[in-house]
């Protein structure tokens, strides 16, 4: 208990020599691994970006962790989700996988109630991404989106009777 407060300088030079190494390390493999790693996150990017912290934080405070080791645990997270989205983009079953499906919540200014409840999605948070784009009005917006990253998207209007950016969503009724 006498290591409380302070263990030796050794000790804290160790942990800011190896988080800031290993710091580097990742932001390096990140960059490599193109701008699809750093993008607006589904569940399956979240679970990555949650994995790399830990493994950084195991690698700055963990005397028993090697920078060689967190950096190869780096390289495989980011290569294993590399790997996922290339073949995400190529087979519709990972893709399905690994991602969830836009959700309709409005259409034509009619809340889709079941979609909303299935979704749990509120009607205050509705109002927000109404206010967010520049909307005060639900009547007045064509439909309303759950992305797979979790934002709402607004579309004030439609010039054309064929919404081609609507129909993934999987509860379109058109």
């Amino acid at each position: 208990m006498e290591n409380i407060f302070f263990d030796s300088w050794e000790s804290i030079i160790r942990t800011f020599s190896v988080t800031i190494m290993g710091y580097i390390a990742m932001i390096f493999l990140l960059r490599v691994s193109g701008k699809r790693t750093l993008s607006k996150m589904n569940a399956f990017d979240f679970v990555v970006t949650v994995a790399l912290g830990s493994v950084l934080a195991s690698l700055s405070l963990n005397k028993s962790v090697p920078l060689a080791d967190g950096v190869t645990s780096f390289f495989v997270l980011i290569f294993l989700q590399y790997i996922i989205t290339w073949l995400s983009v190529r087979i519709k079953q990972v893709k399905q996988l690994v991602t969830s499906q836009p959700t309709l919540l409005l259409y034509k200014g009619e809340l889709l109630k079941d979609a909303l409840k299935r979704k749990r999605v509120t009607i205050e948070e509705i109002n927000s991404a109404a206010r967010s784009g520049e909307r005060g009005d639900l009547s007045r917006i064509h439909a309303m989106i759950l992305e797979t990253t979790g934002e709402i998207t607004v579309v004030p209007e439609l010039k054309s009777d064929s919404p081609h950016t609507l129909k993934d969503a999987g509860n379109f009724p058109g």
